[in-house]
């Protein structure tokens, strides 16, 4: 008999706070177990950053209502309250230093591969779940979700054939005017690469974030990396990885932070490309001289595990796509586009 899968899968649909209502259903049980010990959502929730945590959601509410609308949702779903729900949603915005890891392999040709290890806390391994979403006024998706937040900040793809994979950038000195994962969940409603760009485009006072994009209409690869109002945007022209530091913002190239984990998994995974190995092979890695780029240590010096890796080739036909929830072993889930 197999084993079970790690990760679920919820199907959803309909107007926004519906939707939020249902990821908050899926995710209660493990955010009502986990975040209220959390030294993290004690900090996102605490005296400390609320002025800031009430300008984003100010933000949010006049740029992104249906967004916010999803958050209320969210936090209806959760029994909790949306003022906490949002702050946690904020995460990445208020500390550098948010136990958000990944790592991201990109493969450019006439079937582009966005190949991502979602790294996060090792306390929600067995929670998350992939949901489907079918909203009112923008393309199905199907993303990688944890318990308590919106989709888009992980890995994603949508019905009119966009893919979106992402990455944690630390950088430092931000004030942040919106959460990065409020764009997150802009972009993932995106009809095409460019939309999606200029989602960004149009504000990126947040924290930092890297996103790989591709589309089937469109099939460049395209490496962004935004935050503290900035964005930097280079077509992937040869196979390249990507871990949780800018490699191209300029503002981040002078302040962030560059975690052990990061600058580890970066070099080896540009060096197992060197060696022509697969995208998958280089995710489920646990070699080198440094810290793995597959993680599953209870003492991650990050605070992070892998929780789920994706395999998303963009061609003709639409995506085909293979997600993984174990080190070894077949996908739990896969299929082509819709």
């Amino acid at each position: 008999m197999s084993e079970p899968h790690e990760l679920g899968w919820h199907r959803m649909g309909g107007p926004p706070r519906e939707i939020g209502r249902a990821l908050g259903l899926a995710g209660r049980e493990a955010v009502h177990r986990h975040l209220p010990g959390s030294e993290y959502f004690r900090a996102m929730t605490g005296p400390a950053h609320a002025a800031a945590v009430a300008r984003m959601a100010e933000a949010t509410r006049a740029r992104f209502p249906a967004i916010w609308d999803e958050i209320e949702g969210l936090a209806e779903g959760l029994d909790m309250p949306v003022e906490a729900v949002f702050a946690w949603n904020c995460r990445g915005d208020l500390l550098a230093r948010v136990p958000d890891g990944c790592t991201t392999v990109m493969v450019p040709g006439e079937a582009p591969v966005l190949a991502h290890n979602e790294d996060g806390l090792p306390f929600f391994r067995g929670a998350c779940f992939i949901a489907e979403v079918a909203g009112l006024d923008a393309p199905a998706f199907r993303a990688f979700c944890y318990p308590g937040s919106i989709p888009g900040h992980t890995f994603a793809f949508n019905a009119a054939g966009l893919a979106q994979t992402v990455n944690n950038l630390r950088l430092t000195g931000v004030e942040p005017d919106i959460p990065r994962m409020v764009l997150g969940r802009a972009v993932i409603g995106s009809h095409s690469l460019d939309q999606a760009l200029a989602v960004l485009e149009a504000g990126a006072g947040s924290g930092g974030f890297h996103f790989a994009l591709s589309s089937t209409a469109d099939r460049r690869i395209l490496s962004v990396e935004f935050g503290a109002g900035e964005v930097s945007a280079v077509e992937v022209k040869t196979p390249s990885a990507h871990a949780n530091h800018a490699l191209h913002h300029r503002g981040g190239l002078s302040a962030q932070i560059v975690t052990e984990s990061s600058h580890d998994r970066q070099v080896r995974a540009n060096a197992l490309l060197a060696e022509g190995l697969d995208p998958l092979a280089i995710l489920r890695d646990e070699g080198g001289a440094g810290l793995p780029i597959r993680r599953d240590a209870a003492d991650d010096p990050d605070d992070e595990n892998t929780l789920g890796t994706a395999i998303l080739r963009l061609t003709t036909e639409g995506i085909r796509w293979s997600i993984h929830d174990r080190p070894t072993g077949p996908a739990a889930y896969s299929g082509t586009g819709f």
